[in-house]
């Protein structure tokens, strides 16, 4: 795929990682530009198997990115709408189809990340945070409105309802380690530490399969939203799903053959023999 011509971003890959680095203007707003070069960058994904995992980081010092554009938001409607004629906002069904791309996606928040900036993170599977760098904040209530590009909706998923509400109606900034006790995110990790750290783990995650990747979100995001019955059942389709285009069942019965699971050694070491197991196709 060609990652090219974005206004907001730059998308380099490198094996089986794409790292957006995101540097638009002064202060990384989100406007239509960014909305339209995340569509754009979702539906080359969605198509390419050779990407794995994505990692979503910022050039611009001090903003991963700041908010939603407020020149978009001062021509909304003043007027209510009935329920039964409400469809999603264009931030929502953007950041909703960045979810829900087959790659494993990380935020490397080095910034300010505040309103639907926070949201855009919210929407990746994995966050991480840089201390005495990263800020996060929901300001939507303290405008008249709530926050409106997912922040609502995945908030308590992340936290639980009562820090999601001291979050939301507090609209106040918060730093890395309030954020990974929140839940909002990951680790905080240190400034120097940061790098290395999201890279060692992309590294790790795009080392195996695409199609176990892709089953794995989509079973963990089903555990979410469905009853545990069903939750379970999605979980089991998933698994055939993932064995049907994967070499699992090579793998496994390589390791049977050669007696791997009867190794202490291998038992001391299951992280290394995970990685030593990806030659078998």
């Amino acid at each position: 795929m060609d990652y090219k011509n974005f206004q907001t971003f730059t998308a380099e890959q490198k094996g089986g990682i794409l790292t957006v680095d995101i540097n638009f203007g002064p202060v990384n707003v989100q406007g239509q530009e960014m909305l339209a070069d995340l569509s754009s960058l979702c539906l080359l994904l969605e198509r390419d198997r050779s990407v794995k995992v994505v990692v979503f980081e910022s050039s611009n010092p001090g903003y991963w990115v700041c908010h939603y554009d407020t020149n978009l938001l001062k021509d909304m409607s003043t007027e209510a709408v009935p329920r039964n004629e409400v469809q999603l906002l264009d931030l929502q069904a953007v950041l909703e189809r960045l979810s829900n791309i087959p790659q494993a996606t990380i935020a490397k928040i080095e910034g300010f990340a505040r309103g639907g900036g926070h949201e855009m993170a919210l929407a990746l599977d994995m966050r991480f945070a840089a201390r005495g760098k990263a800020k996060f904040m929901q300001m939507e209530v303290g405008m008249g409105i709530l926050p409106c590009g997912g922040g609502a909706s995945r908030m308590a998923r992340q936290t639980g309802l009562g820090k999601a509400l001291e979050i939301i109606l507090g609209a106040k900034d918060w730093d890395a380690d309030e954020a990974e006790k929140f839940g909002t995110i990951n680790k905080a990790l240190e400034a120097d530490e940061i790098g290395g750290y999201v890279d060692a783990l992309a590294q790790r995650i795009s080392q195996f399969p695409a199609d176990s990747i892709a089953a794995s979100k989509r079973a963990v995001y089903a555990s979410i939203d469905l009853p545990i019955k069903e939750a379970l059942k999605e979980e089991a389709y998933q698994l055939f799903q993932a064995t049907s285009r994967t070499p699992a069942i090579k793998r496994f019965a390589y390791a049977d053959d050669n007696g791997a699971q009867f190794d202490h050694e291998n038992q001391r070491n299951w992280e290394q023999m995970v990685m030593d197991i990806q030659e078998v196709n």
